[in-house]
């Protein structure tokens, strides 16, 4: 029987007209306090006879009343489909394939959509795909979800529907036409077959027209070399897993030089298998992710780097250009005879901005006749003509421009000379920008139209000659916006959509295969023959390079971050929080610069009470422009006489208030090349970091980061360089893994989950902490948080350096000490990284202890062990008292300190319902108060296995994945069952190299590493 009864909590529920109990349904922290009720009137406070009592009985019921309030979860209404797509299954993933082209990254993907909407990228694993996507790719898919996107096309600043923009652009091209005015089409590398045709139509409607490609971070000198010699406009292509020893003269050839994405090849050749792996030699001045991974790292200034060539060049073609002598002499001409010495198994790269270096480049690899170097399959993916843009700029301050159509640029942030565009800006008779956002540039121009997502959108792509892709819509258009190409179309007066113009196109293109198949696959292959190439008068290259000379003044470097990119992705609170893999800084940009010139200058980096990290300011002055308040990091290995700064950084418009860190750097890229002459002052006042991570050093402890030397490793038992930790049991010395505190359980039956992460493979790129992020909801804090390492990542990549010139030399130094005073000396000083430290990377997560420290002290049973090898935690138990953080030796737990959704003080994406999009239903979203970690990708696992389940098999060998795995192209990362014996993982766990993290702690860890292997 139904009961009537209406039961209340508080006597003030009774008040009709109180908004007490709503007030604090509503707020996460209590602040109201009906204080007017009980004190009188505030303005006669002191004449108040109100009791302790009293005061205690309403503060009572606030905290009573807010503890009601926090039980009640909030009604969210959901609306069923009406008619329910057919491939929309509720619970269930899709995938899609497309390919990602935004004109400085590009990447064969996959997206995961769930219920509509896209809420990962992943990595497409074909066999023709060109992936290995890096952290800015995973992460863009949130900047789908931007609430600053531009949702409608703009006329003078004024909201216009797509009609109104194209009778104006009409209009305009049409008294172009009539007056022979200029027409300029000025756009990124689209690297796009179809939209190349397009283009093509618009010039033969409009004659005057001409079409200009404008990369921001310009790679136009090794495309003028390229064309000298091949006769092409394009890049060699290099498979570093063809090479035994490589060679690099300022090239991060694991970054973003020449479009990145060599990190797969890299690493195969960096795996030791039958005695052998590839020897990298790295050249450079700043401190890179590929001079980080390198065997053997010269640090150089940039001219000394272009000697350095000339010297290599002599070597590998004996030819004798005189030069000068350079810093670090031996150690490049013993690079240079090994590199000869390898012959076809050789190859040299360099990232000089220098038409005589990239001259040099094809010179030596023809002479080694390198087989890592590939001349058929060159890339397209950097197009730009830096003298086109500069030509641009000058016609429009002469007013020879008519029409400027602009898509996928933004000249007002990124070009150095942005005050003469703007100049030339204001002659133009119409400016139109296709912009996702209303940037620097759009928000400049007469019109500026919305246009949709890559992920909203249809294309094609060429990454490689011979490599055809298809970019697919994985979502309906969000706002009112318009394709370039759809423009395009309109404009050239054909009447087709460009869903139909790019399938007639790709027909032509993708011959013996259909057009299901093609977007099915998201790729096409066809073959192409390597490019002959003619003679050139390298001897004269190598004379020019040869008169290189130190102008005076510090060598600026300017490079990009593996987070940030270009910053077209600036207001990305994901890649802002991200942690550059090499100095651990986020949520800024910075000067980096040698520990000598830093005591040259008075520059000081020091740690303060709260252990966050602070830096002095600096101004740097290239060729009469000044750059402002740029901020230190004292760097180790950075070449002496040289600083770095990071473009991508100091933009303002259509940015959130948080997102807006930095200094644009792009102001002192003058004639688009990244090495400049730049001179340093000291400022006033100190920059407040967030870095999250403060030691620099293993100070010896080499049982954290195991490694080995080649030789050592092909001619010494495992026992000598894997040594297993010993442990006292009955006063006798045993192996760690061979005692136990705990009973131990019979885990042979059902799944048993581990993850191996191989430290040879591990480049530190960066994108596994990215596809977690996505994958499990993970809270964006701010730089105020980081800074009170509050940092929320469920993955963190250590990077360490070591105190004397290897990790070898620590460990000995380490056991050379002696005495109480020794020792503190000696272990004070191990805190301080060499001037040229060896670089090593160690991603740690949740190790999934099977004998785990957390679980024993955690007072109400919060985290418990799974069957399947997982640590569990269950949110709704956890109280927060943060036991198991502090019982974890790894330090992988994180504290929610606040109520990061839905909460106006972290204006990320989780405070408004389109960034709420991105989430992940499968993953809870965590609340105040709890512990949070790794879960091993529980919510993949099980959809796995409930997979296998729907359609009557086994799971396959090496089906299961996690977020990280999935990820890792460079394949350091490997998850599986170990009970399945036939899968990759458990062939792993029996290497020779396997070891476990803090072995001697007997918690065995679910996750496992392999001994670093150094070829010097």
């Amino acid at each position: 029987m139904a009961s009537n009864k209406k039961y209340w909590k508080s006597v003030e529920e009774l008040n009709e007209n109180s908004s007490i109990v709503e007030t604090l349904r509503n707020n996460e922290f209590v602040e109201e306090i009906p204080t007017d009720e009980f004190l009188g009137d505030k303005d006669t406070l002191s004449t108040s006879s109100t009791t302790r009592r009293d005061f205690l009985k309403y503060v009572g019921f606030s905290t009573a009343a807010a503890s009601l309030a926090a039980c009640e979860g909030p009604v969210i209404k959901s609306i069923p489909y009406v008619v329910q797509p057919e491939e929309i299954i509720p619970g269930v993933a899709d995938f899609y394939a497309t390919t990602i082209a935004d004109g400085f990254d590009f990447a064969n993907i996959l997206i995961k959509t769930r219920e509509g909407r896209p809420i990962k990228v992943e990595n497409n694993n074909l066999p023709n795909a060109i992936t290995g996507a890096n952290a800015r790719v995973h992460a863009s898919v949130l900047s789908l979800y931007d609430s600053l996107r531009l949702k409608q096309s703009k006329i003078a600043g004024k909201d216009a529907s797509w009609s109104e923009v194209d009778t104006k652009v009409r209009a305009a091209l049409s008294d172009a036409k009539a007056k022979g005015g200029q027409i300029v089409l000025l756009t990124g590398t689209m690297a796009s077959p179809s939209t190349d045709k397009l283009i093509a139509d618009f010039i033969a409607k409009n004659p005057t027209a001409k079409h200009v490609v404008y990369d921001a971070v310009s790679s136009s000198d090794a495309l003028d070399a390229f064309q000298m010699v091949y006769g092409e406009r394009a890049l060699p292509n290099y498979d570093f897993s063809k090479a035994d020893v490589i060679v690099s003269v300022g090239a991060d050839i694991l970054g973003d030089w020449q479009g990145g994405g060599y990190d797969a090849g890299y690493a195969k050749g960096r795996i030791p298998k039958n005695g052998k792996m590839s020897k990298h030699i790295q050249i450079e001045a700043n401190m890179s992710l590929a001079g980080a991974n390198a065997d053997k790292r010269i640090p150089l200034t940039v001219t000394d780097q272009k000697l350095a060539l000339v010297k290599i060049f002599n070597v590998v073609t004996g030819a004798s250009v005189a030069t000068s002598k350079i810093a670090n002499e031996e150690a490049v001409m013993k690079a240079a005879q090994q590199l000869k010495a390898a012959a076809g198994k050789g190859v040299l790269v360099s990232g000089l901005d220098d038409v005589n270096a990239q001259l040099l480049v094809l010179a030596i690899n023809r002479a080694l006749s390198s087989e890592a170097f590939n001349t058929a399959a060159t890339r397209l993916i950097r197009k730009g003509d830096a003298k086109a843009v500069a030509q641009l700029v000058n016609d429009m301050k002469s007013g020879a421009v008519h029409t400027l159509i602009m898509n996928g640029v933004n000249p007002v942030y990124t070009l150095p000379n942005a005050k003469d565009f703007l100049e030339g800006l204001s002659k133009v008779k119409l400016s139109v920008a296709f912009s996702l956002k209303e940037d620097e540039t759009a928000s400049k121009s007469a019109v500026a139209v919305a246009v949709p997502h890559y992920l909203e959108s249809w294309g094609d792509v060429t990454i490689a000659k011979g490599h055809y892709s298809i970019t697919q819509p994985t979502i309906r258009p969000l706002f009112d916006t318009k394709q370039f190409q759809e423009a395009l179309l309109s404009w050239t007066g054909n009447p087709a959509s460009y869903y139909d113009f790019l399938k007639a196109t790709s027909a032509a293109i993708a011959t013996g295969t259909t057009w299901n198949s093609l977007v099915h696959d998201g790729v096409f292959v066809s073959e192409v023959a390597p490019l002959a190439g003619s003679a050139a008068d390298f001897g004269s290259a190598a004379g020019k390079l040869a008169q290189a000379k130190n102008a005076g003044g510090l060598e600026l470097v300017l490079y990009t971050k593996t987070g940030m990119g270009d910053g077209q992705q600036a207001n990305n609170p994901w890649l802002q929080e991200f942690p550059d893999p090499i100095t651990r800084v986020s949520w800024d940009n910075y000067v980096t610069v040698a520990k000598k010139d830093a005591e040259k200058l008075g520059l000081v980096n020091y740690n303060v009470a709260n252990g966050g990290l602070n830096g002095s300011y600096t101004t740097i002055e290239v060729a009469g422009v000044k750059l402002e308040n740029v901020p230190v990091i004292i760097q180790p290995g950075q070449a002496v006489g040289t600083i770095g700064v990071a473009l991508g950084y100091g933009r303002k418009e259509a940015m959130k208030q948080e997102m807006q860190v930095g200094v644009n750097a792009y102001a002192l890229y003058a004639g688009m090349k990244s090495d400049q002459v730049a001179k340093v002052t000291k400022a006033n006042g100190d920059h407040e970091f967030a870095c999250v991570q403060l030691q620099k050093t293993l100070m010896g402890r080499g049982d954290i980061i195991k490694e080995t030397t080649l030789e050592i490793f092909n001619t010494k038992d495992a026992a000598e360089w894997n040594i297993v930790p010993m442990v006292s049991l009955d006063h006798k010395e045993t192996p760690a893994t061979k005692v136990d505190l705990w009973d131990s359980f019979d885990r042979s039956i059902g799944h048993h989950f581990n993850l191996s992460i191989d430290l040879n493979a591990c480049t530190g790129c960066g994108a596994c902490v990215i596809a977690c992020h996505a994958e499990n909801n993970v809270p964006v804090v701010g730089k105020s948080e980081v800074r009170r390492s509050r940092d929320m990542h469920w993955l963190r990549i250590d990077r360490y350096y070591s105190s004397q010139d290897t990790f070898k030399g620590d460990v000995e130094l380490k056991e050379g000490a002696s005495g109480l005073m020794n020792s503190i000396d000696t272990f004070t000083g191990m805190e301080d990284p060499s001037e040229n430290p060896q670089v090593a990377f160690q991603p740690v997560m949740c190790q999934h202890c099977n004998h785990a420290p957390c679980e024993t002290v955690c007072p109400v049973a919060a985290t418990s062990h799974g069957r399947q090898g997982q640590n569990h935690m269950a949110y709704n138990r956890c109280v927060g008292t943060r036991y198991c953080a502090n019982n974890c030796p790894y330090k992988v737990r994180r504290f929610n300190w606040f109520l990061y959704n839905k909460n106006s003080e972290f204006d990320y994406h989780m405070n408004d319902d389109l960034g709420r999009m991105v989430l992940n239903p499968d993953v809870n979203v965590r609340s105040r108060g709890v512990m949070e970690k790794c879960s091993l990708c529980i919510q993949m696992t099980q959809a796995t296995i409930l997979k296998a389940k729907r359609e009557g098999r086994a799971v396959g060998k090496d089906e299961f994945d996690v977020a990280c795995s999935a990820a890792c192209s460079s394949g350091a990362m490997i998850f599986g069952d170990v009970n399945d014996k036939e899968s990759k993982v458990a062939k792993l766990a029996e290497d020779d190299r396997m070891y476990h993290l803090l072995e001697h702690i007997g918690t065995k860890p679910n996750v496992f590493y392999h001994v670093k292997v150094r070829n010097t």
